[in-house]
């Protein structure tokens, strides 16, 4: 088991990754009106923004930046959806308040997480390459790159649904090949065995996990 403070470096890149798609706050209008590409390129313009010069800052000041990543991932990321997603075939038989809760801790634990590994990660550029339009109209996906200070290219792909309301949200993210959503949903199954299915020990005990090792080989290796 990695300790938690290898779990957060591991992340730091990767916060870098979820954020860039994030950082949409106040622009709910403006992102019915892009399509999901011009919106992700939109908001990787904004982090950089935000971040610059300011990373020493942050590292001292833990509370404000979580605080900076729990309002920008409430605009872009549908949770509930996610946490349904992530419950698998368990989401059938929990309580409308353990999903709810679920939703809630699943939440919590990628803003601390995130938050923490944020000002760990350096990086050389940030580039959305593409987009792809799904299979349904309310389906898209945007592709990026993140390119690390020692030139390795990370490929990141984005899956946004589109609300009720027109606006288009990140419903989950494959970063160099390791499909996240399900990583996650595997291991809630795994927990839910674990526990002998008990829900309410599974989500207060809920700390999702991917090594270092797992993103940088990615899914080919």
């Amino acid at each position: 088991m990695k300790t938690i403070a290898r779990r957060l470096t591991s992340f730091g890149w990767l916060a870098v990754l979820l954020l860039a798609g994030s950082l949409v706050t106040g622009q709910a209008a403006l992102a019915e009106a892009q399509n999901p590409e011009q919106m992700i390129r939109d908001s990787i313009n904004q982090l950089m923004g935000k971040l610059e010069g300011r990373k020493d800052y942050y590292a001292q000041h833990t509370d404000e930046l979580e605080a900076l990543v729990d309002d920008s991932l409430q605009d872009v990321a549908d949770f509930h959806y996610i946490a349904a997603s992530v419950m698998g075939r368990y989401f059938r038989n929990a309580s409308p308040e353990q999903r709810s809760r679920f939703a809630r801790t699943f939440r919590q634990t990628l803003v601390d997480t995130y938050a923490k590994g944020l000002v760990t990660f350096d990086y050389r550029d940030l580039r959305v390459v593409g987009s792809t339009t799904g299979r349904y109209e309310d389906q898209s996906s945007v592709d990026m790159e993140v390119v690390a200070d020692d030139g390795k290219v990370y490929p990141v792909n984005y899956t946004l649904r589109r609300t009720n309301d027109g606006q288009w949200k990140v419903v989950n993210v494959i970063v160099n090949g390791i499909n996240l959503g399900l990583t996650f949903r595997n291991q809630f199954d795994q927990a839910m065995r674990d526990r002998n299915r008990d829900y309410d020990a599974v989500i207060s005990n809920w700390a999702p996990e991917v090594g270092t090792d797992e993103l940088e080989k990615g899914s080919q290796g």
